[in-house]
């Protein structure tokens, strides 16, 4: 296993070294050419698709729905990746630059992080959403998903390496990592010669497992134990169609909310209406002693657990809070720093919610389903990262790339 990491390895480097002088116009047209590589091999990639949902035993319905593949679906992918096309290239830029009082001309310029490893499971638009992403920043990846969509996978590399040879640039920019077992997962991890960053994608035990274990340096994205506060102001029917939109749309995936936050002042009249609006979506309530109080039989009792849990399911766990101070201090308690939302028609609510919630996106009167990428304008994403070094949020290209000073003199030595 060593010996077959190391070739891979070795094989990124140099890709990536070659990467990073290629200019924007020919990755644009390459990238072009991956987006409709992608649509009219649309039925080899589902038949792919249908070789792993062949056998889904023991999988939850949130990982069976992440894994599947669509027309429509793919259609979507490809749609993300002429959008990462169209988009700036931010290699080359310079961010800032000045001169000594030694006469040294000093400028900070945008590069590619080099090798970029992402280890993730049933999601096959990580494959698609990775690879262009990293290519358009300048940086060779490394793939290694879960066995659950390994034939899938493998389809999409061998496409989008397909295109790369068509453009004669080096396949092994895009690898995929056939080996899922966990031992060679651990290797992974640690291999720290080659990878410059880890990315993991997937539920909070890998996440958890890949920071506890890498020895390469992680960007950790994040579970979403996401809440809605619906404030005293609040437009109830807004709040009804948020709440609805955010927990309903694609329950499986981190950005949908898994916690409602109630004025107390409210809630005997919204309360009712929102049960009423997620029994009509088959949502399970579970509510603090207040709500089950008002709800009765509509609701069973949260258990303290409730609060700190992802779902993933048509599961939605409500609070009555006596204000928004109570709402903030309960959500920078159990959140995981991932998309946190007040609906209100308060402008200094939403300027205190803003300022004082500790999250990656903080919203005012929007659902949660809007943390992505694709819908932020990055035309796809890396990664929702939870943390606060280098990168918070969706990451998109700049996200995938450092900074160098280049220094230029004339004969300056110091004294």
């Amino acid at each position: 296993m060593t010996e077959l990491l190391n070739k891979i390895g070795q094989q990124a480097q140099i890709a990536a070294q070659t990467l990073a002088q290629v200019p924007t116009s020919t990755k644009n047209q390459v990238l072009r050419a991956m987006a409709d590589a992608l649509e009219e091999r649309t039925p080899e990639i589902l038949e792919a698709n249908q070789a792993d949902l062949a056998d889904t035993t023991g999988l939850e319905d949130k990982f069976i729905d992440r894994l599947t593949l669509t027309a429509d679906r793919l259609a979507g992918i490809a749609d993300g990746v002429r959008k990462v096309a169209n988009l700036s290239d931010p290699l080359g830029n310079i961010e800032r630059g000045w001169t000594t009082d030694s006469g040294l001309e000093i400028s900070q310029k945008r590069v590619p992080l080099g090798v970029v490893g992402i280890i993730y499971e049933a999601r096959p638009n990580v494959t698609v959403d990775s690879a262009v992403l990293c290519f358009k920043s300048g940086n060779a990846v490394i793939l290694r998903g879960g066995k659950e969509a390994l034939q899938t996978n493998i389809k999409i590399a061998v496409i989008l390496r397909e295109v790369l040879g068509a453009f004669n640039l080096p396949k092994d920019i895009v690898q995929v990592v056939a080996e899922t077992s966990h031992e060679l997962a651990q290797q992974f991890m640690r291999l720290n010669e080659y990878i410059d960053v880890l990315i993991p994608r997937g539920s909070a035990r890998l996440i958890q497992t890949v920071v506890a274990h890498a020895t390469v340096p992680v960007i950790e994205t994040g579970a979403g134990n996401c809440h809605i506060y619906v404030d005293e102001t609040a437009d109830l029917q807004m709040a009804i169609d948020i709440v609805i939109n955010a927990k309903t749309q694609r329950p499986s995936v981190c950005n949908a909310t898994e916690k409602l936050l109630v004025n107390a002042a409210i809630a005997p009249d919204f309360l009712p209406q929102i049960a009423q609006a997620l029994a009509s979506s088959h949502v399970e309530i579970r509510g603090d002693e207040q709500t089950c109080q008002i709800l009765g039989d509509q609701v069973r009792p949260a258990q303290p657990e409730d609060w700190d849990t992802e779902y993933n399911d048509y599961i939605i766990a409500i609070k009555i809070v006596d204000g928004l101070d109570e709402a903030v201090s309960h959500i920078n308690q159990h959140n995981t720093k991932h998309s946190e939302a007040i609906i209100t028609t308060d402008y200094e609510h939403s300027q205190q919610f803003t300022q004082q919630v500790d999250a990656a996106c903080v919203y005012v009167n929007a659902s949660t389903r809007f943390t992505d990428g694709f819908e932020f304008g990055f035309g796809a994403e890396i990664g929702i990262s939870t943390q606060k070094l280098h990168a918070r949020g969706p990451m998109g290209l700049k996200e995938l790339t450092t900074t160098k000073y280049v220094i230029l003199g004339q004969g300056q030595i110091r004294e």
